[in-house]
């Protein structure tokens, strides 16, 4: 039997405060999609009477665009989704990612690589240990992790079971990146550890991946915590609305009318007279009201909700 993660041994079943988070990159404004997912981590967190926090992943300078980051947070502010704490950068992190990746080495769990982006799809897309006995230098090489921890599935609160290819899971991952970027499969575990984040919602872009999460987890001994794959938005070619795809930034007008459409996406109860309530009492009834179950399990191409 293949292994897998057990969904009764995850960390918020132990953990007597919920703690959630919200971590967009700064590579555009926030659209509808990412509205979306912000409120549905944020109703999750109030409605588990926990915290809901903020993160900057802001660790891919050449893809961020300049004062996204800020008007991220002011278009958050303004849709009345405020968070707890300060706001953690990870571009302030460097120094936490620099100290695992030095334990990783420590532990004989990684080792440098020079293989191409083309060599590996000239392979079909899957890393095949190339390098994994050579001792190459550090010089001009990507980091990847020596699997030991492979993952074939996980539980999602939402999505139900979910299993990757073998190839997949086992393969040795980029935790550090050629160009001297931190890789992002790493740094989301080290600070979802650091906030102590007891459940991830977020896109479900990012169902794949997870379980190399997952085994980043298992490998630094953290807590794993819960995960819930929101629907993606879809735009009217069928495409996942995004910045790259142009996708216009949320407006910062009257904030009502656009949360409402951003519960009905989320399949959440009708919120009666709504016209005559402030932005607070819109997202306190939505939090009383919060249910995750009829939450769409697919993506959605988005049209004006009423």
């Amino acid at each position: 039997m293949l292994p897998y993660i057990d969904p009764d041994m995850t960390q918020s079943e132990h953990s007597a405060l919920y703690i959630g988070r919200f971590a967009p990159s700064p590579s555009g404004d926030l659209h509808f999609g990412s509205l979306v997912t912000a409120l549905g981590s944020y109703l999750q967190a109030h409605a588990c009477h926990g915290k809901w926090l903020m993160r900057i992943d802001d660790i891919d300078p050449p893809r961020e665009v300049p004062g996204a980051a800020s008007r991220i947070l002011q278009s958050l502010e303004h849709y009345g989704l405020c968070w707890d704490g300060e706001v953690l950068y990870q571009s302030q992190r460097h120094e936490a990612y620099r100290a695992i990746l030095a334990q990783l080495q420590q532990q004989g769990s990684s080792y440098y690589c020079t293989c191409t982006r083309q060599r590996i799809q000239q392979l079909g897309g899957f890393y095949d240990d190339h390098c994994r006995h050579l001792h190459l230098p550090a010089d001009n090489a990507a980091v990847r992790l020596k699997q030991r921890h492979p993952i074939y599935g996980f539980h999602d609160k939402l999505q139900g079971y979910i299993t990757v290819p073998a190839k997949m899971a086992e393969e040795d991952f980029t935790i550090y990146r050629k160009d001297g970027l931190f890789a992002y499969n790493l740094v989301v575990v080290v600070d979802d550890n650091h906030q102590g984040v007891t459940e991830v919602v977020r896109g479900a872009d990012l169902i794949e991946p997870t379980v190399r999460q997952l085994s980043l987890y298992q490998h630094l001994n953290f807590a794993i915590p819960d995960y819930v794959h929101l629907p993606l938005v879809l735009n009217q070619e069928g495409n996942k609305l995004s910045k790259q795809n142009h996708a216009q930034p949320i407006p910062l007008d009257d904030p009502r009318p656009l949360l409402i459409d951003a519960l009905s996406f989320l399949n959440q109860p009708t919120i009666a007279g709504w016209q005559d309530l402030t932005t607070d009492q819109v997202l306190r009834q939505a939090i009383v009201g919060w249910n995750i179950n009829p939450v769409p399990q697919k993506n959605i191409t988005y049209r004006q909700f009423k």
